[in-house]
C-alpha cells in the first residue's frame, strides 16, 4: 500500500525511509542521487533494499531540499529576440522550440520562457531590464536571428550560464553557441552549379547584420573563387535581371520567391531561363509552393543541443562551440543553363 506520510500525517523524510529500510540516511541519500561519495559504496542488494522501500511508501524528494543540495533549480529559460507564436514565425522557430521541449523534458528540467521584456518605440527586445527575471533559471537559450552584442557581453562579465542558438561572433570574449554550418553547404550549392554549367552566379541579401547572414554570403563568395567563376553580390532583387547571373543565390527564402514572381512577370521561366537557390527556411511570410534547391536548418537538432550544451555549462563550465551541418535539398529550381540563354 503506497503511503507518502507518516501515521501522525506528516510528510516522509530521507531519515524515514533510512530507517524503514535499516540503513543510514547518506546511504538514502546516495541512492536517490545516484552517486557514491568518497569510498563509500554501496551494495546492490542495499541499493534495492532502499528502492524497494521508495516504490512502497511512494515517497518523493523534496524538491527545494534537492535544490539546496545541487545549487539549482533545474529551470532553463528561453529568451526570444522575437515573437515565437505569430502565425507568420511559427514555421521558422517551431521546429526550435520543439527540440528544446524534447530535451528539457529529457533531462528531467521546466522551462520558463521570457516574455516580460517589452519593446519600446520600436527596438527590439533586451534581456536586462527593470522588468528582467533572467536569473530566476539556472541558465538561458537565446533564440533570434541577431542578438543584441551589449546583452551578450553583460551576460559574459556577469557570469549568467546561457547558449545561444546561432554561432555569434566574440562579445568582450567568446559566446557559447550551436549553430547551422552554412558555409559548406553553400559552397557544395555553388559547386553545383557550376557543374551544372553556371558561370555567371548573383548572391542577393545584405549579407550581413545576422552571422547567419554573413556566414551565407563567405559560402557564396568562397565557393565562388574555388570554382573560378563570376560572382556579384546584389542586395535587391531587382538587380538581377540585366547582371547577366544565370542563377540566383537568395539570403532568404522570401527573397526566392519575389525573384521567381519577377521572372515570370518578364517572361521569364524557372529554372529554364533562371536558376534560383534559396539559402534557408522562411522567416518572412511568403506564399509560395515553389520546390526550391537549397538546403535545410537543422532547427530541431540545433535546439536539441542548445539545452545539452546549456546543461554542460552548468556541470562542468566552458564555452561550448559548435556548428550542425545543413542538408542539402535538390529542389526544382537549379537546373542546367539552357542552350538559348
Amino acid at each position: 500500500m503506497i503511503r507518502t506520510v507518516t501515521p501522525s500525517g506528516r510528510r516522509l523524510t530521507q531519515q524515514d525511509i533510512a530507517r524503514m529500510a535499516g540503513v543510514s540516511q547518506t546511504t538514502v541519500s546516495l541512492v536517490l542521487n545516484g552517486r557514491a561519495e568518497g569510498e563509500v559504496r554501496i551494495s546492490p542488494e542495499t541499493r534495492d533494499r532502499v528502492l524497494q522501500v521508495i516504490r512502497e511508501t511512494g515517497y518523493v524528494a523534496d524538491p527545494a531540499a534537492r535544490r539546496l543540495v545541487e545549487r539549482r533549480n533545474r529551470i532553463y529559460g528561453v529568451f526570444t529576440y522575437e515573437a515565437v507564436f505569430p502565425a507568420e514565425s511559427a514555421d521558422f522557430y517551431h521546429p526550435f522550440l520543439v527540440g528544446i521541449e524534447e530535451c528539457a523534458e529529457e533531462a528531467g528540467c521546466d522551462l520558463l520562457l521570457f516574455t516580460s521584456a517589452k519593446v519600446e518605440q520600436g527596438e527590439r527586445r533586451r534581456i536586462f531590464s527593470a522588468e528582467s527575471r533572467i536569473r530566476l533559471a539556472d541558465g538561458c537559450v537565446l533564440l533570434g536571428r541577431t542578438i543584441d552584442r551589449d546583452d551578450l557581453s553583460r551576460l559574459l562579465s556577469e557570469g549568467i550560464p546561457f547558449v545561444s542558438v546561432g554561432r555569434r561572433d566574440d562579445a568582450g570574449g567568446p559566446v557559447p553557441y550551436v549553430g547551422a554550418d552554412y558555409p559548406p553547404a553553400v559552397r557544395s550549392l555553388v559547386k553545383r552549379a557550376a557543374e551544372l554549367g553556371h558561370r555567371r552566379m548573383a548572391y542577393v541579401g545584405t549579407g550581413q547584420g545576422a552571422e547567419s547572414y554573413a556566414d551565407r554570403l563567405r559560402g557564396f563568395t568562397e565557393g565562388v573563387a574555388a570554382t573560378g567563376v563570376e560572382g556579384v553580390h546584389l542586395e535587391q532583387a531587382d538587380g538581377v535581371f540585366g547582371s547577366g547571373a544565370t542563377v540566383v543565390f537568395a539570403e532568404e527564402l522570401a527573397d526566392g520567391a519575389a525573384i521567381a514572381e519577377i521572372a515570370k512577370t518578364r517572361g521569364l521561366d524557372v529554372p529554364r531561363d533562371l536558376s534560383i537557390v534559396a539559402m534557408g527556411a522562411r522567416t518572412r511570410p511568403v506564399s509560395t509552393d515553389i520546390d526550391f534547391a537549397g538546403f535545410r536548418i537543422p532547427r530541431r537538432e540545433m535546439g536539441r543541443r542548445a539545452v545539452e550544451l546549456l546543461t554542460q555549462v552548468l556541470e562542468h563550465g566552458g564555452v561550448p562551440q559548435e556548428l550542425l551541418a545543413c542538408e542539402l535539398v535538390e529542389g526544382s529550381t537549379l537546373a542546367p543553363v539552357h542552350d538559348e540563354r
